[in-house]
């Protein structure tokens, strides 16, 4: 899945080489599903494109413009990209309970 998930992305990179945007958002993802491969399904969703994510950001910067402009930053546009990807958020994603440790700090000494 993880190779299909890089192909598609490739492939939309290809078709848009002189896009920086897209290079930009692509490697993003490229990056993201080599160390998430278990997020891999979320990139093949049918119907969800780069561009598509793009368009995701554009929306939100409006939300968020001043004198006609809406600037967003790496880290918000990611946040926007992975969300229009479906991918859960980090407050969504699960976390290992706390351990409790039965032994006091005497007992460690």
């Amino acid at each position: 899945m993880i190779q299909q998930a890089l192909q598609k992305l490739q492939q939309e990179m290809s078709a848009k080489s002189k896009d920086a945007y897209v290079q930009h958002v692509g490697s993003f993802l490229t990056g993201y599903v080599r160390n998430h491969p278990e997020h891999a399904a979320f990139v093949l969703t049918d119907g969800k494109t780069i561009i598509g994510s793009l368009n995701a950001m554009k929306e939100e910067a409006k939300k968020k413009q001043s004198n006609g402009v809406g600037v967003l930053s790496d880290q918000q546009g990611f946040e926007i990209v992975l969300k229009y990807f479906g991918v859960p958020s980090k407050q969504e994603q699960v976390v290992a309970a706390p351990v409790e440790l039965k032994a006091s700090l005497d007992d460690l000494l």
